[in-house]
């Protein structure tokens, strides 16, 4: 059984030019930065398959790997993160599949846990 990281953001005006390019900009650097080729990553569906007021959606399947799980999480949601920040006035709902992720104004999405060091080598060991 395979589980998701699932974002959305309604807005009733659309993505204006700016808006775009800092979009591209956060999926370019997500892409070059993220470690594992073989790995589901940020992944944005076209626009022709989201509502009107749907200005970014997307998602991610997560890996199977335990070892894999906490650095694709951490970089999912930092990037979800940096969306975000660059689309104000945007209603947004990120969630694991049942289960709501919560915005933190400092810290942006963040799952209880995820960049403790000491549960990632854990999982990893797995």
């Amino acid at each position: 059984m395979s589980v998701s990281l699932y974002y959305s953001a309604r807005r009733t005006t659309p993505l204006t030019a700016v808006e775009s390019a800092a979009v591209a900009r956060v999926v370019a650097a997500h892409e070059s930065s993220f470690p594992y080729r073989d790995q589901e990553s940020l992944c944005l569906y076209s626009g022709d398959r989201t509502p009107p007021d749907e200005i970014v959606a997307g998602s991610t399947k997560m890996p199977l790997d335990l070892g894999r799980l906490l650095p694709v999480i951490v970089h999912v949601l930092d990037s979800v993160t940096e969306l975000r920040r660059a689309l104000p006035g945007a209603t947004w709902h990120v969630h694991l599949d049942d289960l709501d992720v919560p915005w933190d104004e400092s810290e942006g999405y963040a799952l209880p846990g995820m960049r403790d060091a000491d549960l990632a080598a854990e999982l990893e060991g797995h």
